[in-house]
């Protein structure tokens, strides 16, 4: 009677898609109770009917995949790697690396990009900063500091990743942007006011309208389950932070975005789900794509961004570009062979010009007479 009276121990808890197996983990998209092979099935499965759903490879393309050797771009190569032979996508895939030249990161999370090309089968391209653009980012970062830095090294990334993918010739360049970076990204556009990159950030494929498009099949795949994916299934990732981005500005929505999720899992959707449905006023001044006059490179303004940045750098003057003063770019006056910035200088003004002399000469202290 006694024993009959004792409270019943209740057995493990069942995965509750196949209602066999011991549930390992607990879904943060879905807070489901699950099996690491159903996980592995369900996660495989939605990325597959992201693929199909927004069209994003045809048969026969060359697909570079951009591969820094975190567990965004591991699992990426890795899946994309399965999907293709199970589903026959029947596409070319190749790893594209960027080498930012940061001593004690880059150079260490490429030797793991370098496993992942003998792991996958996947041939290997490498492009660096110091090739392309004759800097490298410790250089960069021992002239400007740590507080744009990562100004620098977005804009000369994406670049590096176009000219890679244009020397490999592919079709499409696929990226490990998950759902939790697009969420940031919507914030940060909205925060700064960006019209323009917030009505793009949301399309899973961009730059079409440009020399290679780039797609994300990873837009509505969390990070957590990413990292539960890597974990699980034993890939080789390298998981160090950037050495150069612990103030950067993105960091602040992550924190942001991470709290959300801790209260409604689904919040990283639904700031997803918004950043589509904005609808930018038929009234809104968009900028208008051309081409960089010094390289060739898309660009709204005459000089590209990188262009500007690169002027600044090897002219001694690393702010040129940053922040609201677009420096080459801006609507300014010539005054004594200067380039004189306008706005928001009164007349008798003591003010400071980081514009380029036509002539190399001249930087400093001007009195403005209007």
């Amino acid at each position: 009677m006694e024993a009959d009276s004792k409270p019943k121990k209740s057995g493990a808890r069942l995965c509750c898609v196949c209602t066999q197996n011991r549930a390992a983990l607990k879904r943060p998209k879905t807070l489901e109770q699950i099996c690491r092979e159903c996980f592995y099935a369900v996660f495989e499965e939605e990325i597959h009917q992201v693929i199909l759903e927004n069209q994003l490879f045809k048969p026969g393309e060359r697909i570079a995949i951009g591969a820094s050797g975190g567990k965004d771009s591991t699992v990426l190569a890795y899946v994309l790697s399965e999907l293709n032979r199970r589903h026959n996508y029947g596409l070319d895939l190749f790893l594209l690396s960027v080498d930012e030249g940061i001593t004690g990161y880059r150079d260490d999370s490429l030797e793991t990009v370098k496993r992942n090309e003998l792991q996958y089968g996947l041939p290997l391209k490498i492009v660096s900063y110091k090739d392309l653009y004759g800097w490298t980012m410790d250089e960069i970062v021992k002239m400007i500091g740590l507080k744009n830095n990562c100004t620098f090294c977005g804009v000369f990334r994406r670049q590096a990743l176009d000219r890679g993918a244009a020397l490999l010739k592919v079709d499409k360049v696929a990226t490990g942007h998950n759902a939790d970076d697009i969420a940031e990204t919507v914030l940060l556009n909205i925060l700064r006011g960006d019209i323009a990159r917030l009505s793009r950030c949301t399309s899973i494929i961009t730059g079409e309208d440009g020399p290679i498009p780039r797609c994300k099949p990873f837009k509505y795949t969390y990070e957590k389950e990413i990292v539960m994916y890597a974990y699980f299934k034993k890939l080789d990732y390298f998981s160090t932070e950037c050495i150069y981005s612990p103030n950067a500005y993105r960091g602040f929505a992550r924190e942001f975005i991470k709290d959300l999720e801790r209260i409604r899992p689904r919040a990283i959707l639904d700031i997803i789900k918004s950043g589509e449905d904005f609808r930018i006023s038929t009234t809104t001044k968009m900028p208008e794509q051309g081409t960089c006059e010094r390289c060739g490179y898309i660009s709204s303004q005459k000089w590209c961004k990188a262009c500007v940045l690169l002027e600044g750098l090897n002219r001694g003057l690393p702010k040129l570009g940053i922040g609201r003063t677009q420096g080459l770019n801006s609507d300014a006056k010539i005054s004594n062979g200067m380039v004189i910035q306008e706005e928001s200088v009164q007349e008798g003004q003591l003010f400071c010009t980081n514009q380029v002399n036509p002539e190399d000469q001249f930087f400093g202290f001007y009195i403005c007479k209007k």
